[in-house]
């Protein structure tokens, strides 16, 4: 490559696109189109950068294999930032797998380790923890260079966050601040102290027949999940206790009941308060009534082994296994489309198509929920047809999808 080819690279590398551009824009050779692609993308240009990156890659000679494949690296990452997670651009259709494992073969081992990483963000994203776990143990940081490597400890930070182990989190996201620091680039500076903010936020609050305690944070949340304490999880629409999970996303009137049962021990429930929250009944009838005792039979057989629940004059009543606590753990702020609020709190703009992998549920669902948040003004869109995008204002107080996401959504 030539003189100026390797300026606009150091440039790239060090945060300035606008070096680099001054350098390559009046080319239109194979090596400045991809740079100046990956200059927009560091502009937030990003169709400019994805169509300069096609074009490379198409100019790019059958003997540059190897450019070529930085070339499908750099458009991963594009479709990342603006989350496009069901297309092939972000490596759904094994393409990026591809361009690592030519890298590694080539003795790029920096850029096949940043595409692996890239891998393992994407499946971050779309909640796939365990796979995302296992890409990141098989890439070796040293190859990396600090920004990389910085990217790499966020990943590793939010896989942490999401399964609730405080201490590891803390810890990558240490390492990530030293490699961003490395770095010397503000934007990826920026990144990793939103991360740590997010961290440090309130993850959760406790809620009792008392009523609300005061909120917790992510650490305090893994060590109530650590005492034999019966949780009732309106996070994750879970109920937990013994070393047990009973999971209740996709039955939500069980949940429900749970829920109300658990705000109301060690007293009882009424039959009136749990008609009325899981059902939605004002007035309710014989019907009502019937179909409450068949839930109530469903939700004992779900939590046997963990609680009983009896019959009262008025009610039912939880009676934990043991004669240990409950205890309800409810979101900072609940919104009637907690998830998907939760997801457009990082502030990217993103299609419904990608919601709805994030969130395990169908796209249409997901748009029907965008509709109503929209009349809301909570959400906005931007585009249209395929390109539509959505964003979303971060409420206040309202935790990072980082956290506590998984609530599915209702309607």
């Amino acid at each position: 490559m030539d003189s100026l080819i390797n300026a606009a690279a150091r440039a790239l590398a060090a945060g300035d696109p606008l070096g680099a551009l001054n350098r390559i824009a009046l080319r239109d050779d194979p090596p400045a189109l991809a740079l100046r692609g990956i200059a927009m993308a560091q502009l937030d240009d990003l169709p400019r950068a994805r169509a300069l990156l096609r074009a490379a890659a198409r100019a790019f000679g059958p003997r540059e294999a190897v450019a070529r494949a930085r070339c499908t690296v750099a458009e991963a990452e594009i479709a990342l930032v603006s989350r496009d997670l069901a297309g092939p651009a972000a490596g759904k259709d094994g393409a990026l797998d591809a361009a690592a494992t030519l890298l590694a073969a080539r003795g790029d081992a920096a850029n096949a380790g940043h595409a692996r990483y890239l891998a393992a963000r994407r499946l971050l994203l779309i909640g796939r923890l365990d796979e995302a776990a296992r890409r990141l143990d098989a890439i070796d940081p040293v190859a990396l260079p600090p920004a990389s490597r910085a990217g790499l400890e966020l990943v590793a930070a939010g896989i942490a966050m999401r399964r609730l182990q405080a201490e590891a989190a803390r810890t990558a996201l240490a390492r990530a601040a030293t490699a961003a620091d490395r770095a010397g680039i503000p934007a990826l500076v920026a990144e990793v102290q939103a991360a740590a903010r997010a961290f440090a936020a309130p993850a959760a609050r406790l809620v009792s027949a008392a009523g609300d305690r005061p909120l917790l944070t992510l650490a305090e949340v893994e060590a109530l999940l650590a005492t034999d304490a019966l949780v009732v999880d309106a996070c994750r629409h879970a109920v937990r206790g013994g070393g047990r999970v009973v999971a209740l996303g996709r039955r939500p009137v069980l949940f429900a009941l749970a829920r109300v049962l658990a705000e109301a021990w060690p007293g009882d429930a009424s039959r009136e308060a749990l008609l009325a929250r899981a059902f939605h009944a004002k007035a309710a009838d014989e019907s009502h009534r019937a179909r409450l005792r068949v839930e109530i039979g469903r939700l004992r057989a779900a939590l046997r082994g963990l609680s009983g629940l009896s019959a009262t004059k008025r009610g039912f009543v939880l009676q934990p296994q043991d004669g240990v606590a409950v205890a309800v753990l409810a979101p900072p702020v609940e919104e009637t489309h907690a998830a998907l609020l939760a997801c457009l709190a990082d502030g990217e703009a993103w299609s419904s198509s990608a919601l709805a992998l994030a969130l395990g549920n169908s796209q249409r669902k997901v748009q029907r929920a965008l509709e109503a948040l929209a009349a809301e003004g909570k959400v906005q869109a931007v585009g249209g047809g395929r390109a539509r995008r959505w964003t979303a204002t971060p409420l206040p107080g309202f935790p990072t999808a980082l956290l506590l996401p998984g609530a599915p959504l209702h309607g």
